[in-house]
């Protein structure tokens, strides 16, 4: 049976949840169908310790329902930074962690041996040599350590000059203070303030998007892939069908939705199946679970030459045109009333991401684009109606879906 601890040695599944939490803060309890109910009730606990403030309980006719409020406006921090700050530790995890770091405050470089001697003698207490050896690899990987050879043997030691430079400026605490309200990575500002005992008093953030700090560490590791020109496997929860898939690609870049704050990673697909067509698609990063980096790619460079001539035809992130096709091409006739209303002329030329523009008669002009997926541009076409005279495209769901939801804001509104 499942216990309940508010530190975690597992962080995806709790990603998972506070993920749900926060995003879709109606779901009940009995909406939570991947795990059991004590899962649910175990995280549910969690998220009430580690956000108490921001967690908000509505009722529903089917149960209660836990949301987080957060408004990123009135906020020195992220608050979603607290999630990943609860790892659990043994008790040799958190004496080892002091013991070590006291030790080496000197700057002196010793062995994994004479760390274990010195931890007897000045402290007291002994430790297996393997376990001390473990320790001080992790922590040299993670950079609490500087990790050198000496005469064939791996040596430690602490490099203190930058904490000393930091203390000894106030600008650069300014920055880090800055800098953990960005969309990537402020973790790191946010827990090198709290070494300093700083704060943010100066910095607010009128539109941030608190929650996608969650997939910053799959988004560490793809970097890491694209700087070594690696194709990966992914593991990936598809959003929409309850299934995973494990698709091999070639990571190239990452996009961000400047709306939503979504993050997309743009890849060339390498199917199993050599049959099969090789194409660029972009995977949801929150729906990524895991990534294993595979072989280097030797033609790195012609894929990024291929992927900057496919964006000019993107509008969003899709690279598949509903009808199969390479492009699909999209045009409508918009009335705007001259001279009082071309703001609505200069918003097509604008907003219509290289789209063309012609005035086709008094009052009308006509916009047209070739993209890969016309579905994308349906939201924003949407902001036209009541002005739009004609619109067609070559994708006839498109058309369709259009012309339903027209169906569907008349009936809504009493309208034939």
């Amino acid at each position: 049976m499942s216990a309940f601890q508010e530190l975690v040695k597992s962080f995806p599944k709790s990603r998972d949840y506070v993920r749900d939490f926060f995003v879709y803060g109606f779901k009940t309890r009995t909406d939570f169908t991947n795990k059991s109910p004590r899962t649910y009730d175990n995280e549910r606990r969690r998220l009430e310790c580690w956000l108490a403030p921001y967690v908000r309980k509505d009722y529903a006719p089917n149960g209660s329902n836990i949301s987080l409020a957060i408004d990123s406006n009135l906020l020195d921090t992220n608050p979603l930074y607290r999630v990943w700050k609860t790892k659990s530790f043994t008790d040799n995890d958190i004496v080892l962690h002091f013991l070590i770091l006291m030790l080496l405050q000197d700057g002196v470089s010793r062995t994994a041996e004479e760390i274990t001697d010195c931890l007897l003698q000045e402290y007291g207490t002994l430790f297996d040599i393997q376990t001390v050896r473990r320790k001080c690899n992790h922590y040299g990987k993670e950079g609490f350590l500087q990790k050198h050879k000496r005469k064939n043997q791996a040596v430690y030691s602490i490099e203190n000059h930058c904490a000393h430079w930091i203390k000894s400026r106030e600008q650069v605490l300014d920055a880090l203070a800055f800098y953990q309200m960005a969309g990537n990575f402020g973790i790191i500002a946010n827990i090198l303030l709290d070494q300093f005992d700083s704060q943010n008093t100066s910095f607010r953030v009128k539109h941030s998007f608190f929650v996608h700090t969650l997939e910053d560490a799959i988004l560490l590791e793809l970097l890491g892939c694209i700087k070594q020109r690696r194709a990966v496997q992914l593991t990936i929860n598809s959003s929409r069908k309850a299934h995973t898939i494990t698709p091999f690609c070639v990571p190239l870049q990452i996009f961000s939705s400047t709306r939503s704050g979504r993050r997309f990673l743009c890849a060339y697909t390498l199917p199993s199946n050599p049959n099969k067509n090789q194409r660029f698609t972009c995977y949801r990063l929150d729906t990524v679970k895991q990534v294993e980096p595979l072989h280097e790619v030797e033609e790195y460079d012609k894929l990024l030459c291929k992927l900057e001539q496919n964006r000019p035809k993107l509008w969003g992130v899709s690279f598949e045109s509903a009808q199969r096709r390479h492009l699909d091409r999209l045009s409508m006739v918009v009335r705007a009333k001259e001279p009082q209303e071309m703001y609505i002329v200069k918003r097509l030329e604008q907003e219509g991401r290289g789209g063309t523009v012609v005035r086709i008669a008094p009052d009308m002009y006509q916009y047209s684009i070739e993209v890969f997926d016309c579905n994308e541009m349906l939201p924003w076409i949407r902001t036209f109606i009541g002005r739009i005279f004609s619109f067609e495209c070559t994708a006839e769901s498109v058309e369709r879906r259009f012309l339903q939801d027209l169906q569907e804001m008349y009936h809504m509104y009493g309208m034939d």
